[in-house]
């Protein structure tokens, strides 16, 4: 991983929330299913013990992914933010394109992005436009359906 895998302290606890779940309550309760199927003798058709070892695989990679996002997680507070004249991590930018449709977005990180909520990963072409921007500015930004103009109408920042 090259770069920073920003994340606001919401986010990080989402992640952390969604590890426990899964390593604390669905793992264990997963591995005594699989112990009680494989003692039913036959494992080549038992249903139960085919799909316990398939779902444990898959939580042991949700696991694992989880675990080297949280270890590489910068932990931003966006409510520390000094700078709030223009869009950093965290910002909540008002935005409007060339037809003044305006469009409300929070720059957050990647793992937390959520385009329909208005949450825009760091990463993404957007917020990559978008950082360091100032109320007033235009900023151009190459999307799947083209390329679009949109000037920063405001920015604001999370006050706890």
């Amino acid at each position: 991983m090259d770069r920073p895998n920003y994340i606001t302290p919401a986010g990080y606890g989402v992640l952390r929330a969604e590890y426990e779940q899964l390593f604390g309550t669905e793992r264990p309760a997963l591995v005594e299913t699989i112990a009680w199927a494989a003692g039913n003798g036959d494992r080549s058709e038992n249903g139960d013990y085919i799909y316990g070892r398939k779902r444990l695989r898959e939580i042991d990679r949700r696991l694992g992914w989880l675990s080297r996002r949280m270890k590489a997680a910068k932990v931003v507070d966006p409510t520390q933010q000094e700078d709030r004249s223009r869009a950093w991590f965290g910002a909540i930018v008002t935005i409007a394109d060339e037809n003044d449709q305006e469009r409300v977005l929070t720059l957050v990180g990647d793992d937390e992005a959520d385009a329909g909520a208005g949450r825009i990963g760091w990463n993404a072409p957007l917020a990559r436009a978008l950082r360091g921007a100032a109320v007033g500015d235009l900023r151009r930004v190459t999307l799947p359906a083209g390329e679009r103009e949109y000037e920063v109408i405001a920015i604001a920042y999370p006050t706890g």
